[in-house]
């Protein structure tokens, strides 16, 4: 049965030369490039910072922030029905954590996102509009 997922990324897994400034921030900031992903493959319903600081804590207290990050690899590329290549997302984020962010960011990146704008600034840009957020407890 063929799969539904054969788009091609836009980039391969180690092409860091295509965005140095995406690189070198996972390299030194692995949290924040974590959490702009989140926002932006949540559609905002999670922000940067919350899902970067949990990526950190997981990150530094057990070493297995990868175990958190695969599971957006796995969304980003039902949203845009992207391969999964070369393994599966868990693999390429236990083995490659670096690179496979950089290639989430990199694909975002491509696809017309504003990765230091989050989600609600990358839709007013793109001149969609969204309907306004509620919240519990709410009221006029």
């Amino acid at each position: 049965m063929a799969s539904l997922n054969n788009a091609s990324w836009s980039s391969g897994l180690c092409g860091c030369f295509d965005d140095v400034g995406g690189c070198c921030l996972t390299f030194f900031c692995p949290c924040v490039v974590f959490g702009r992903i989140a926002e932006i493959v949540d559609m905002g319903a999670t922000s940067c910072c919350a899902s970067g600081t949990v990526y950190a804590a997981l990150a530094s207290m057990t070493g297995m922030g990868c175990l958190y990050s695969c599971g957006y690899r796995s969304r980003l590329r039902e949203q845009y029905r992207l391969k999964e290549t070369p393994c599966g997302d868990c693999c390429v984020h236990w083995f490659c954590e670096a690179c496979a962010l950089c290639q989430e960011y990199r694909e975002l990146k491509s696809r017309g996102f504003d990765m230091a704008l989050g989600w609600q600034a990358n839709m007013e840009k793109m001149g969609k509009t969204m309907a306004p957020q509620t919240h519990a407890g709410m009221t006029r």
